[in-house]
Protein backbone atom coordinates (compact mmCIF):
# COMPACT_ATOMS: atom_id res chain seq x y z
CA UNK A 1 0.00 0.00 0.00
CA UNK A 2 2.58 2.40 1.04
CA UNK A 3 4.58 1.87 -2.78
CA UNK A 4 1.44 2.25 -4.28
CA UNK A 5 0.32 5.55 -2.34
CA UNK A 6 4.40 6.96 -3.26
CA UNK A 7 3.62 5.93 -7.19
CA UNK A 8 0.28 7.58 -7.31
CA UNK A 9 2.00 10.63 -5.66
CA UNK A 10 4.90 10.81 -8.45
CA UNK A 11 2.39 10.08 -11.33
CA UNK A 12 -0.02 13.13 -9.78
CA UNK A 13 3.23 15.05 -9.56
CA UNK A 14 4.51 14.61 -12.72
CA UNK A 15 1.29 13.96 -14.66
CA UNK A 16 3.02 12.35 -17.82
CA UNK A 17 0.51 11.68 -20.85
CA UNK A 18 0.63 8.34 -21.28
CA UNK A 19 0.44 7.30 -17.32
CA UNK A 20 -0.94 3.56 -17.90
CA UNK A 21 2.00 2.79 -20.00
CA UNK A 22 4.54 4.32 -17.93
CA UNK A 23 2.84 2.66 -14.41
CA UNK A 24 5.24 0.19 -14.52
CA UNK A 25 8.40 2.37 -15.33
CA UNK A 26 7.25 4.76 -12.14
CA UNK A 27 7.35 1.77 -10.12
CA UNK A 28 10.82 1.54 -11.05
CA UNK A 29 12.44 4.71 -10.31
CA UNK A 30 10.30 4.73 -6.68
CA UNK A 31 11.97 1.66 -5.54
CA UNK A 32 15.07 2.85 -6.81
CA UNK A 33 15.06 5.91 -4.62
CA UNK A 34 14.12 4.11 -1.92
CA UNK A 35 17.11 1.58 -2.50
CA UNK A 36 19.17 4.51 -2.66
CA UNK A 37 18.28 6.61 -0.13
CA UNK A 38 18.50 3.00 2.14
CA UNK A 39 22.22 2.73 0.81
CA UNK A 40 23.01 6.42 1.65
CA UNK A 41 22.35 6.22 4.93
CA UNK A 42 23.62 2.76 5.41
CA UNK A 43 27.35 4.64 6.65
CA UNK A 44 26.38 8.08 8.64
CA UNK A 45 28.53 10.75 8.44
CA UNK A 46 31.31 11.41 11.48
CA UNK A 47 30.20 14.44 13.76
CA UNK A 48 32.91 16.04 14.82
CA UNK A 49 32.90 16.29 18.33
CA UNK A 50 34.76 17.96 21.72
CA UNK A 51 37.51 15.28 21.63
CA UNK A 52 37.59 15.28 18.13
CA UNK A 53 38.09 19.15 17.73
CA UNK A 54 40.78 19.04 20.21
CA UNK A 55 42.79 16.40 18.81
CA UNK A 56 42.82 18.97 15.76
CA UNK A 57 43.99 21.85 17.42
CA UNK A 58 46.48 19.93 19.05
CA UNK A 59 47.94 18.67 15.57
CA UNK A 60 49.99 21.74 15.23
CA UNK A 61 52.09 20.78 18.67
CA UNK A 62 53.24 17.59 16.65
CA UNK A 63 54.11 19.46 13.51
CA UNK A 64 58.29 19.46 13.95
CA UNK A 65 60.08 23.00 12.82
CA UNK A 66 62.71 23.73 9.62
CA UNK A 67 66.59 23.06 10.07
CA UNK A 68 66.84 26.75 11.94
CA UNK A 69 64.43 26.17 14.58
CA UNK A 70 66.15 23.00 15.46
CA UNK A 71 69.45 24.38 15.74
CA UNK A 72 68.20 27.49 18.09
CA UNK A 73 66.31 24.89 19.83
CA UNK A 74 69.83 22.62 20.70
CA UNK A 75 71.32 26.24 22.09
CA UNK A 76 70.60 27.36 25.26
CA UNK A 77 66.71 27.63 25.97
CA UNK A 78 64.47 28.43 28.51
CA UNK A 79 62.66 25.76 27.89
CA UNK A 80 62.28 23.39 31.74
CA UNK A 81 62.96 19.63 30.88
CA UNK A 82 59.42 18.68 32.08
CA UNK A 83 60.16 15.05 31.57
CA UNK A 84 62.78 14.60 34.24
CA UNK A 85 60.42 16.60 36.61
CA UNK A 86 57.45 14.17 36.08
CA UNK A 87 59.85 11.39 36.64
CA UNK A 88 60.72 12.47 40.21
CA UNK A 89 57.06 13.89 40.51
CA UNK A 90 55.73 9.98 40.29
CA UNK A 91 58.08 9.21 42.85
CA UNK A 92 56.31 11.59 45.20
CA UNK A 93 53.09 10.37 43.80
CA UNK A 94 51.97 13.05 42.29
CA UNK A 95 51.44 12.81 38.34
CA UNK A 96 49.27 14.39 34.98
CA UNK A 97 49.79 11.31 33.29
CA UNK A 98 52.47 10.79 30.98
CA UNK A 99 50.03 12.12 28.07
CA UNK A 100 49.16 14.75 29.53
CA UNK A 101 52.74 15.86 30.63
CA UNK A 102 53.92 15.02 27.30
CA UNK A 103 51.15 17.80 25.66
CA UNK A 104 52.15 20.39 28.09
CA UNK A 105 55.72 19.54 27.73
CA UNK A 106 55.16 20.86 23.82
CA UNK A 107 53.16 23.84 24.93
CA UNK A 108 55.28 25.03 26.91
CA UNK A 109 57.94 24.63 23.86
CA UNK A 110 55.42 26.49 21.74
CA UNK A 111 55.25 29.10 24.59
CA UNK A 112 58.70 29.65 24.18
CA UNK A 113 59.06 29.70 20.46
CA UNK A 114 56.73 32.96 20.57
CA UNK A 115 57.32 35.06 23.20
CA UNK A 116 60.90 36.17 24.02
CA UNK A 117 61.27 34.86 27.46
CA UNK A 118 63.92 34.75 29.65
CA UNK A 119 62.71 31.79 32.36
CA UNK A 120 59.67 29.73 31.79
CA UNK A 121 58.57 26.64 34.23
CA UNK A 122 55.48 24.54 34.69
CA UNK A 123 54.17 26.09 37.67
CA UNK A 124 50.98 23.93 37.81
CA UNK A 125 47.18 23.06 37.15
CA UNK A 126 43.78 24.70 38.49
CA UNK A 127 40.98 22.65 38.50
CA UNK A 128 37.64 24.06 37.39
CA UNK A 129 34.27 23.40 37.61
CA UNK A 130 33.73 22.89 33.01
CA UNK A 131 37.26 23.47 32.46
CA UNK A 132 40.71 23.83 33.98
CA UNK A 133 43.74 25.82 33.81
CA UNK A 134 47.36 24.88 32.86
CA UNK A 135 49.56 27.78 34.10
CA UNK A 136 53.12 28.75 33.05
CA UNK A 137 55.69 30.67 34.84
CA UNK A 138 57.63 33.15 32.50
CA UNK A 139 60.23 36.03 32.87
CA UNK A 140 60.83 38.03 30.02
CA UNK A 141 64.17 38.82 28.58
CA UNK A 142 65.37 42.50 29.59
CA UNK A 143 63.94 45.38 27.83
CA UNK A 144 60.85 43.40 25.84
CA UNK A 145 58.81 43.71 28.89
CA UNK A 146 59.01 47.14 29.17
CA UNK A 147 57.33 47.40 25.69
CA UNK A 148 54.52 45.50 26.39
CA UNK A 149 54.24 47.40 29.74
CA UNK A 150 54.37 50.52 27.70
CA UNK A 151 51.61 49.60 25.29
CA UNK A 152 49.40 48.72 27.93
CA UNK A 153 49.86 52.00 29.73
CA UNK A 154 49.01 54.15 26.63
CA UNK A 155 46.06 51.89 26.28
CA UNK A 156 45.15 52.30 29.80
CA UNK A 157 45.60 56.31 29.61
CA UNK A 158 43.75 56.70 26.45
CA UNK A 159 40.62 54.99 28.09
CA UNK A 160 41.00 57.13 31.37
CA UNK A 161 40.84 60.10 28.78
CA UNK A 162 37.83 59.01 27.50
CA UNK A 163 36.39 58.93 30.98
CA UNK A 164 37.52 62.08 31.82
CA UNK A 165 35.70 63.28 29.07
CA UNK A 166 32.40 62.00 29.99
CA UNK A 167 32.91 63.11 32.85
CA UNK A 168 33.08 66.75 31.58
CA UNK A 169 30.27 66.50 29.27
CA UNK A 170 28.16 65.26 32.42
CA UNK A 171 29.51 68.28 34.61
CA UNK A 172 28.32 70.83 32.00
CA UNK A 173 24.96 68.77 32.21
CA UNK A 174 24.71 69.34 35.41
CA UNK A 175 25.62 72.74 35.51
CA UNK A 176 22.13 73.99 34.65
CA UNK A 177 20.86 72.32 37.62
CA UNK A 178 23.59 71.56 40.10
CA UNK A 179 22.94 68.39 42.06
CA UNK A 180 23.88 67.89 45.44
CA UNK A 181 28.10 66.37 46.16
CA UNK A 182 28.64 64.21 48.81
CA UNK A 183 31.34 65.48 51.37
CA UNK A 184 32.48 60.85 51.68
CA UNK A 185 36.12 60.21 50.94
CA UNK A 186 37.09 57.12 50.10
CA UNK A 187 39.74 55.14 51.86
CA UNK A 188 43.21 55.80 49.85
CA UNK A 189 43.71 52.95 47.86
CA UNK A 190 46.83 50.57 48.29
CA UNK A 191 48.43 51.06 45.07
CA UNK A 192 50.39 47.94 43.22
CA UNK A 193 53.20 46.57 43.14
CA UNK A 194 55.09 47.35 39.75
CA UNK A 195 55.96 44.90 37.29
CA UNK A 196 59.17 42.67 38.23
CA UNK A 197 58.97 43.18 42.02
CA UNK A 198 56.83 41.86 44.69
CA UNK A 199 53.56 40.35 44.00
CA UNK A 200 54.12 40.65 39.96
CA UNK A 201 58.04 39.91 39.85
CA UNK A 202 56.68 37.39 37.39
CA UNK A 203 54.47 36.81 34.38
CA UNK A 204 51.76 34.31 34.38
CA UNK A 205 50.21 32.42 31.32
CA UNK A 206 46.98 30.01 31.06
CA UNK A 207 45.23 27.83 28.92
CA UNK A 208 42.65 25.07 28.94
CA UNK A 209 44.12 22.70 27.04
CA UNK A 210 47.42 21.52 25.83
CA UNK A 211 47.40 23.17 21.93
CA UNK A 212 45.07 25.98 23.10
CA UNK A 213 46.31 29.40 22.95
CA UNK A 214 48.21 30.65 25.86
CA UNK A 215 46.11 34.28 27.22
CA UNK A 216 48.18 36.30 30.15
CA UNK A 217 47.02 36.92 33.09
CA UNK A 218 46.99 40.73 34.39
CA UNK A 219 48.97 42.22 37.00
CA UNK A 220 47.42 41.37 40.41
CA UNK A 221 46.64 44.38 42.83
CA UNK A 222 46.50 44.99 46.39
CA UNK A 223 42.79 45.10 46.50
CA UNK A 224 42.32 41.63 45.01
CA UNK A 225 44.27 40.07 47.20
CA UNK A 226 42.84 41.55 50.20
CA UNK A 227 39.37 40.11 48.95
CA UNK A 228 40.61 37.07 47.86
CA UNK A 229 41.33 36.19 51.16
CA UNK A 230 37.75 36.78 52.44
CA UNK A 231 35.98 34.96 49.84
CA UNK A 232 35.61 31.13 48.59
CA UNK A 233 35.04 30.68 44.61
CA UNK A 234 35.40 27.07 42.78
CA UNK A 235 37.13 28.77 39.54
CA UNK A 236 34.64 28.02 36.42
CA UNK A 237 37.51 27.72 33.43
CA UNK A 238 35.99 31.18 31.61
CA UNK A 239 38.42 33.72 31.98
CA UNK A 240 35.57 36.65 31.37
CA UNK A 241 33.63 35.07 34.13
CA UNK A 242 32.30 37.29 36.79
CA UNK A 243 32.78 37.09 40.02
CA UNK A 244 29.75 36.87 42.23
CA UNK A 245 31.16 37.75 46.15
CA UNK A 246 30.83 39.60 49.04
CA UNK A 247 33.22 41.85 49.58
CA UNK A 248 32.71 42.23 46.06
CA UNK A 249 35.75 40.92 44.09
CA UNK A 250 37.19 44.43 42.12
CA UNK A 251 37.73 42.45 38.48
CA UNK A 252 36.47 38.98 36.50
CA UNK A 253 37.49 35.10 36.64
CA UNK A 254 41.11 36.01 35.53
CA UNK A 255 41.73 38.40 37.84
CA UNK A 256 40.86 36.25 40.83
CA UNK A 257 42.94 33.35 39.17
CA UNK A 258 46.01 35.95 39.33
CA UNK A 259 45.25 36.46 42.92
CA UNK A 260 44.73 33.10 44.15
CA UNK A 261 48.48 32.16 41.80
CA UNK A 262 50.32 35.07 44.00
CA UNK A 263 48.88 33.55 47.58
CA UNK A 264 49.63 29.98 46.78
CA UNK A 265 53.29 30.90 45.31
CA UNK A 266 53.64 32.84 48.46
CA UNK A 267 52.89 30.40 50.65
CA UNK A 268 54.42 27.08 49.01
CA UNK A 269 57.01 27.80 47.01
CA UNK A 270 60.55 26.28 48.87
CA UNK A 271 63.75 25.26 48.24
CA UNK A 272 66.70 23.29 50.15
CA UNK A 273 68.17 25.49 52.60
CA UNK A 274 71.34 26.82 51.18
CA UNK A 275 70.33 25.90 47.34
CA UNK A 276 69.86 30.70 47.44
CA UNK A 277 71.58 33.06 48.93
CA UNK A 278 71.90 36.75 48.82
CA UNK A 279 73.69 38.90 46.43
CA UNK A 280 76.72 40.27 48.25
CA UNK A 281 76.09 44.11 47.53
CA UNK A 282 72.86 43.69 49.48
CA UNK A 283 74.26 41.61 52.69
CA UNK A 284 74.97 45.44 54.17
CA UNK A 285 70.94 46.32 54.15
CA UNK A 286 68.17 45.34 56.17
CA UNK A 287 66.99 41.86 56.22
CA UNK A 288 63.88 42.41 55.76
CA UNK A 289 64.17 44.65 52.36
CA UNK A 290 66.35 42.38 50.98
CA UNK A 291 64.00 41.06 47.60
CA UNK A 292 66.95 39.66 45.12
CA UNK A 293 68.98 36.21 45.71
CA UNK A 294 71.15 34.04 43.44
CA UNK A 295 72.02 30.68 42.77
CA UNK A 296 74.59 29.43 45.18
CA UNK A 297 77.25 28.01 43.00
CA UNK A 298 78.81 26.11 46.07
CA UNK A 299 75.83 24.38 46.93
CA UNK A 300 76.55 20.90 46.95
CA UNK A 301 73.29 19.28 48.27
CA UNK A 302 71.52 17.99 51.33
CA UNK A 303 71.32 14.39 52.24
CA UNK A 304 67.73 13.10 51.28
CA UNK A 305 67.55 11.58 54.43
CA UNK A 306 68.24 14.65 56.40
CA UNK A 307 65.60 16.93 54.22
CA UNK A 308 63.03 14.22 55.08
CA UNK A 309 63.03 14.35 58.68
CA UNK A 310 63.40 18.19 59.61
CA UNK A 311 61.34 21.37 57.60
CA UNK A 312 64.92 23.51 59.07
CA UNK A 313 66.26 21.99 55.94
CA UNK A 314 63.71 23.70 53.48
CA UNK A 315 63.08 27.87 52.90
CA UNK A 316 60.55 29.65 51.51
CA UNK A 317 61.95 31.45 48.03
CA UNK A 318 59.00 33.96 47.86
CA UNK A 319 58.13 36.85 49.61
CA UNK A 320 55.53 37.17 52.21
CA UNK A 321 52.34 39.15 51.35
CA UNK A 322 51.11 41.42 54.15
CA UNK A 323 47.77 42.27 55.31
CA UNK A 324 48.03 45.04 52.46
CA UNK A 325 47.87 43.01 49.61
CA UNK A 326 52.04 43.85 49.17
CA UNK A 327 55.07 42.61 49.47
CA UNK A 328 56.63 45.84 50.80
CA UNK A 329 54.38 47.77 52.78
CA UNK A 330 53.51 51.51 51.60
CA UNK A 331 52.69 54.64 54.24
CA UNK A 332 49.35 55.47 52.65
CA UNK A 333 49.34 58.63 54.90
CA UNK A 334 52.28 60.39 52.63
CA UNK A 335 49.65 60.02 49.72
CA UNK A 336 46.91 61.56 50.91
CA UNK A 337 48.27 64.46 52.19
CA UNK A 338 48.97 65.36 48.52
CA UNK A 339 45.23 65.13 47.72
CA UNK A 340 43.80 67.90 50.11
CA UNK A 341 44.32 71.46 50.05
CA UNK A 342 46.40 73.42 52.48
CA UNK A 343 43.91 74.48 55.12
CA UNK A 344 42.58 70.18 55.15
CA UNK A 345 46.40 69.11 55.34
CA UNK A 346 46.75 71.46 58.26
CA UNK A 347 43.21 69.92 60.35
CA UNK A 348 44.19 66.31 59.57
CA UNK A 349 47.80 66.56 60.87
CA UNK A 350 46.61 68.25 63.98
CA UNK A 351 44.26 65.38 64.32
CA UNK A 352 46.08 62.34 62.93
CA UNK A 353 47.71 60.29 65.28
CA UNK A 354 50.93 59.11 64.80
CA UNK A 355 52.45 57.41 61.57
CA UNK A 356 51.19 53.83 61.62
CA UNK A 357 54.35 51.38 62.21
CA UNK A 358 55.54 49.60 58.62
CA UNK A 359 54.52 46.06 58.41
CA UNK A 360 57.65 43.72 57.87
CA UNK A 361 56.96 39.66 57.04
CA UNK A 362 59.45 37.38 57.31
CA UNK A 363 62.08 37.77 55.25
CA UNK A 364 63.19 35.38 52.46
CA UNK A 365 65.23 32.32 52.55
CA UNK A 366 62.93 31.53 55.98
CA UNK A 367 62.64 28.09 57.63
CA UNK A 368 59.74 26.39 57.06
CA UNK A 369 59.81 25.71 60.99
CA UNK A 370 58.66 29.56 61.63
CA UNK A 371 55.46 28.63 59.97
CA UNK A 372 52.39 29.11 61.91
CA UNK A 373 50.12 25.76 62.45
CA UNK A 374 46.11 26.22 61.76
CA UNK A 375 44.45 24.21 64.70
CA UNK A 376 47.26 22.48 66.13
CA UNK A 377 47.46 21.09 62.31
CA UNK A 378 51.22 21.32 60.92
CA UNK A 379 51.26 23.55 57.91
CA UNK A 380 53.68 20.89 56.28
CA UNK A 381 54.25 17.26 55.90
CA UNK A 382 57.53 15.60 54.95
CA UNK A 383 58.35 12.50 53.70
CA UNK A 384 60.55 10.29 52.08
CA UNK A 385 59.27 8.35 48.44
CA UNK A 386 60.54 5.10 49.46
CA UNK A 387 61.76 3.41 52.92
CA UNK A 388 62.39 0.29 50.88
CA UNK A 389 64.76 1.68 48.62
CA UNK A 390 66.04 4.98 50.39
CA UNK A 391 69.33 4.76 48.71
CA UNK A 392 67.51 5.88 45.17
CA UNK A 393 64.62 7.60 47.18
CA UNK A 394 63.81 11.51 46.80
CA UNK A 395 62.81 13.64 50.05
CA UNK A 396 59.52 15.73 48.95
CA UNK A 397 57.47 18.29 51.45
CA UNK A 398 53.15 18.71 51.07
CA UNK A 399 51.83 21.75 52.42
CA UNK A 400 48.62 21.18 54.45
CA UNK A 401 47.96 24.94 54.05
CA UNK A 402 47.61 24.73 50.45
CA UNK A 403 46.10 21.12 49.37
CA UNK A 404 47.94 20.22 46.19
CA UNK A 405 51.21 21.63 46.49
CA UNK A 406 54.06 19.62 46.46
CA UNK A 407 57.79 19.88 46.23
CA UNK A 408 60.95 17.43 46.14
CA UNK A 409 64.60 17.56 46.53
CA UNK A 410 67.30 14.92 45.13
CA UNK A 411 70.54 16.28 45.72
CA UNK A 412 70.95 19.59 43.69
CA UNK A 413 67.79 19.39 42.12
CA UNK A 414 64.41 20.53 43.67
CA UNK A 415 60.73 21.60 41.73
CA UNK A 416 57.56 22.99 43.05
CA UNK A 417 54.03 22.18 41.66
CA UNK A 418 50.61 22.50 42.74
CA UNK A 419 47.53 20.62 41.20
CA UNK A 420 44.32 21.56 43.13
CA UNK A 421 40.91 23.55 43.40
CA UNK A 422 42.40 26.86 44.71
CA UNK A 423 41.01 26.57 47.89
CA UNK A 424 42.89 27.31 51.16
CA UNK A 425 42.83 24.76 54.24
CA UNK A 426 40.67 26.71 57.36
CA UNK A 427 40.42 24.55 59.60
CA UNK A 428 36.81 25.25 60.33
CA UNK A 429 33.97 25.84 58.20
CA UNK A 430 34.10 28.54 56.21
CA UNK A 431 31.44 31.16 57.40
CA UNK A 432 30.51 34.20 54.74
CA UNK A 433 31.45 37.58 55.99
CA UNK A 434 28.19 39.87 57.28
CA UNK A 435 27.24 42.99 55.40
CA UNK A 436 27.86 45.50 57.45
CA UNK A 437 24.97 47.15 59.68
CA UNK A 438 22.67 49.71 58.05
CA UNK A 439 22.85 53.31 58.46
CA UNK A 440 20.98 54.93 61.16
CA UNK A 441 18.12 57.38 60.08
CA UNK A 442 18.70 60.74 60.81
CA UNK A 443 17.79 62.16 63.80
CA UNK A 444 14.77 63.63 64.50
CA UNK A 445 14.58 67.39 66.00
CA UNK A 446 12.27 70.18 65.63
CA UNK A 447 13.62 71.60 62.61
CA UNK A 448 13.16 68.72 60.51
CA UNK A 449 9.53 67.73 61.74
CA UNK A 450 6.43 68.47 60.19
CA UNK A 451 4.16 70.44 62.12
CA UNK A 452 0.32 69.64 62.02
CA UNK A 453 -1.87 71.76 59.75
CA UNK A 454 -3.59 74.18 62.37
CA UNK A 455 -7.42 74.26 62.48
CA UNK A 456 -10.05 77.16 62.21
CA UNK A 457 -10.10 78.81 65.33
CA UNK A 458 -6.37 78.87 65.68
CA UNK A 459 -6.22 80.40 62.52
CA UNK A 460 -8.90 83.09 62.93
CA UNK A 461 -6.72 83.46 66.20
CA UNK A 462 -3.35 84.43 64.62
CA UNK A 463 -5.00 86.32 62.07
CA UNK A 464 -6.22 88.70 64.94
CA UNK A 465 -2.94 88.50 66.97
CA UNK A 466 -0.99 89.52 63.62
CA UNK A 467 -3.79 92.40 62.99
CA UNK A 468 -3.04 93.44 66.38
CA UNK A 469 0.66 93.48 65.91
CA UNK A 470 0.67 95.30 62.60
CA UNK A 471 -2.06 97.85 64.16
CA UNK A 472 0.45 98.68 67.34
CA UNK A 473 3.24 98.91 64.89
CA UNK A 474 1.36 101.44 62.82
CA UNK A 475 0.25 103.27 65.69
CA UNK A 476 4.23 103.52 67.17
CA UNK A 477 5.11 104.51 63.70
CA UNK A 478 2.63 107.35 63.94
CA UNK A 479 3.26 108.53 67.68
CA UNK A 480 7.20 108.69 66.22
CA UNK A 481 6.55 111.07 63.31
CA UNK A 482 4.35 113.19 65.60
CA UNK A 483 6.78 113.61 67.76
CA UNK A 484 9.92 114.31 65.12
CA UNK A 485 7.58 117.01 64.10
CA UNK A 486 7.12 118.50 67.38
CA UNK A 487 10.78 118.44 67.84
CA UNK A 488 11.03 120.40 64.40
CA UNK A 489 8.67 123.41 65.43
CA UNK A 490 10.33 123.91 68.60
Amino acid sequence: YDHLARVLIKVMDERPDNAADVFEELSLEVKRSQVLDSQSTLRTSPESTSVFTLAQQQKGLFSQGGGDEQEEGLMDTPLPNLAEQSFYFEQVGVCLGREETRRIFLALKQLVDTHPLQRCRFWGKILGIEANYIVAEVEYRDGVEEEEEGAEETHEDEEKDGDAQEKDEEEAVEEVDPLPKSTYKPPPTVPKEPHGSGTNKFTYFVCQEPGLPWVRLPDVTPAQITVARQIRKLLTGRLDAHIVSYPPFPGNEANYLRAQIARISASTQVSPLGFYQFDEEEGEEEEGVRDNFAENPNFEGIPVQEMAESLSAWVHHVQYINKQGRCVWVNLADKTEEDFDEEAEEEEKEEQPDEPEPEVGPPLLTPLTEDAEINNIPPWSIRLSSHLIPQHAVAYVRSNLWPGAHAYACGKKFENIYIGWGLKFLGEPYTPPVPPQPQQEYPSGPEITEALDPSLKEEQALKAALEEQQAAQEQEGLDAEEEEEEEDDD
